[in-house]
């Protein structure tokens, strides 16, 4: 099988790498940056750089708008799946899945749940994935064929589960597990305490603070094409920091053990969980 991937940064790059380690398939790597291109080449991680016309899957590794508008201006082979792998859903599918459908080609949503705080193929991996769990958003009108093809090649690259859902629900989950998480990174580091973290700080620091290192254009395009579900989301953190502060303020140590024993338990819960293998989206 032929696999087309446009745009090798982290994850392309790192689909192209895992996909020429793990499979047998060749690769057909785009970038518009020629240097890329050629680290590409060097590190074996594309067959070819041509186009994708004759790809039977490709992968759109692309901004969420870039998405949009290679997905509809690229010639593809009759009957290819196309899949994106960007981190909104419902703008996506929206704007390409009756267009690509009536062209005869097979779009499908995906979302590799992996990542780094640093970018481009340069921090690319090829065993980036392994363990990871790979996201398919789909529909009524989305081919089956392809959703089977997609799930067996993310195992093949080391995925550890497949979770199927609806653009909607990819979107509302997503604005809390990952977007979320990098507003809160971003906020928390700008503190002018944080000039002094040296010498004062354990795991904690380190860790709440590392994906504030990020791509700025992509995750202020992701933030706004997923606003309605990430300002929920805001909400309901500011809601959930102003009951502390309002303890703490009050000196109300009785409603503060309440409320830190709350998010003791509920993260306890969450955990049991995740490593019993839980997921009702798992497919």
């Amino acid at each position: 099988m032929k696999i087309g991937i446009a745009g090798l940064g982290l994850i392309g790059g790192s689909l192209a790498r895992s996909i020429k380690k793990y499979t047998a398939h060749s690769v057909c790597g785009m970038d518009r940056n020629q240097e890329v291109l050629a680290a590409a080449y060097a590190a074996g991680a594309i067959d070819s750089d041509t186009d994708v016309s004759d790809c039977d899957v490709v992968f759109v590794c692309l901004y969420p708008r870039d998405c949009v508008s290679f997905m509809l201006n690229t010639d593809f082979k009759s009957h290819a799946v196309i899949a994106d792998i960007s981190g909104v859903k419902r703008f996506i599918a929206r704007k390409v899945s009756a267009p690509l459908k009536e062209r005869g080609l097979r779009y499908v949503g995906t979302h590799p749940m992996a990542g780094k705080e640093t970018s481009g193929f340069s921090s690319s991996d090829a065993d980036l994935f392994c363990g990871a769990s790979f996201i398919i958003t789909e529909d009524e009108t989305t081919d089956m064929d392809a959703v089977r093809l997609l799930s067996g090649l993310a195992k093949e690259l080391g995925f550890a589960r497949v979770t199927r859902c609806s653009a909607k629900k990819h979107d509302e989950v997503i604005a809390y597990t990952s977007q979320l998480a990098h507003v809160v990174s971003n906020a928390y580091v700008k503190s002018e305490a944080s000039q002094n973290f040296s010498g004062f700080s354990a795991g904690s620091f380190m860790d709440l603070t590392r994906v504030a290192r990020l791509d700025a254009n992509m995750w202020a395009e992701l933030f706004v094409l997923n606003g309605d579900e990430l300002v929920k989301e805001i909400d309901e953190l500011q809601r959930n920091i102003g009951a502390l502060r309002e303890a703490i303020a009050a000196k109300d140590e009785a409603a503060l053990r309440s409320l830190l024993r709350e998010g003791s338990e509920k993260k306890k819960r969450l955990n049991r969980e995740y490593h019993s293998g839980s997921d009702k989206n798992e497919k």
